[in-house]
């Protein structure tokens, strides 16, 4: 396997990298500049399928939820194919401004690392490949999947695994800022949303009544005061404080976002339980606690033996990189719940994910588009 990456490495003409980088930015900002919510990214994967069609792509479709699916066809029919995939939607509102700003070898964007760009370095595989007329052994489904960022529970990788499990072996996932990390861990993930009610009232005439807002606020410092468990590695997050109607209001609902992950489903799942018990003994008399699960992101792992592991590790060390294990929550959880072997892998560096002030830098792209085409390689060809 090394033998064989470091063959490649010696054979393409990296001159051609080089010079789609340009195209990569460009087309990854113009993925940036159209706004794409979770739950909101038609117009976006409009964009993306007509560029998979103009690269050449085959069976070109958008589905219900948005995903673009595009195919390249292998020279062997017989074998199974692999997935390349990258998420098109954002954690910014439709109305946010998209202004991108450039500087030396940085640009600024919210929404370009995460994950324009890794997008944008699937388009630029496809194109890759075009030019240098490598056409894999087996087939490469190139998946602009939705619904990655918060309540989107990866519904977009679940719904088109589903649809392409049976003819994949595995899964390249991109994270636009993630280069020099190899993820080959999904961690789980738990989102609860708590609701309390209560009696509700005028803040002086009916003080003493119990307050959903009040009860909230307890309940979340309970939470806040559990030790979770180091090893396997816990968290826990309050995400969102909601309710009231006004401040000399007693309030008669409200509700908090409660987000927890861990390495370990079954630590994750005891971990759950703690927090219910807290809740079910918050409650009291005209106090009531509600909880609807909203996220349930599955773990999953392979090996850091793997051959897909050690495939993507060779190609970054032929950039000159050694690169880093991680463990996260990506699409790649999906298929690593379902026993596909799975890595996610970035196209450059960068900062600021979901901030306004998100940076990409330039120069890595090239790299990262070298470790991604030699893994491709790797995995499409006999």
């Amino acid at each position: 396997m090394k033998q064989q990456i470091t063959e490649w490495n010696k054979q393409i003409n990296w001159n051609v990298v080089t010079e789609a980088v340009d195209w990569i930015i460009d087309q990854s900002i113009a993925i940036q500049q159209i706004p794409a919510p979770t739950f909101n990214e038609e117009k976006r994967a409009l964009y993306v399928a007509e560029q998979f069609k103009q690269l050449g792509l085959k069976n070109v479709q958008i589905d219900s939820l948005f995903n673009v699916v595009g195919l390249m066809k292998g020279k062997q029919k017989e074998l199974p194919g692999v997935m390349v995939s990258a998420h098109t939607d954002t954690v910014f509102a439709q109305e946010a401004d998209l202004h991108i700003r450039r500087e030396n070898d940085t640009i600024w964007g919210p929404g370009l690392g995460d994950n324009s760009v890794g997008v944008g370095g699937m388009l630029g595989l496809a194109s890759i490949l075009n030019t240098l007329g490598l056409q894999p052994d087996c087939d490469i489904w190139f998946v602009a999947n939705t619904r990655e960022e918060g309540l989107g529970d990866l519904g977009g990788m679940k719904a088109v695994f589903a649809q392409l499990q049976a003819k994949i072996k595995c899964v390249i996932n991109l994270e636009g800022m993630a280069f020099g990390h190899v993820y080959h861990a999904g961690i789980a993930v738990r989102r609860l949303h708590i609701t309390a009610k209560g009696e509700g009232g005028h803040s002086w005439l009916n003080f003493g009544r119990t307050s959903a807002i009040h009860g909230i606020l307890d309940l979340g410092a309970q939470i806040t005061r559990i030790t979770p468990p180091q090893s396997p590695r816990t968290t826990y997050n309050v995400g969102i404080i909601e309710g009231g109607q006004s401040i000399n209001t007693i309030s008669t609902e409200a509700g908090m976002w409660l987000d927890l992950r861990s390495e370990e489903s079954v630590t994750l799942s005891k971990f759950e339980q703690d927090v219910r018990k807290i809740i079910n003994k918050a409650s009291k008399p005209n106090l009531a606690f509600s909880i609807e699960v909203v996220g349930d992101r599955p773990a999953g792992s392979i090996s850091p033996k793997h051959e897909l592991v050690q495939q993507a590790m060779e190609a970054l060390e032929q950039t000159g990189i050694k690169g880093t294990l991680e463990n996260g929550s990506t699409d790649a959880n999906v298929p690593l719940a379902a026993q596909c072997p799975a890595v996610t892998i970035g196209i450059t560096r960068g900062g600021n994910a979901h901030r306004m002030d998100e940076y990409i830098e330039v120069t890595p792209i090239s790299s990262g588009m070298r470790q991604l085409l030699l893994l491709t390689l790797a995995t499409t060809n006999a």
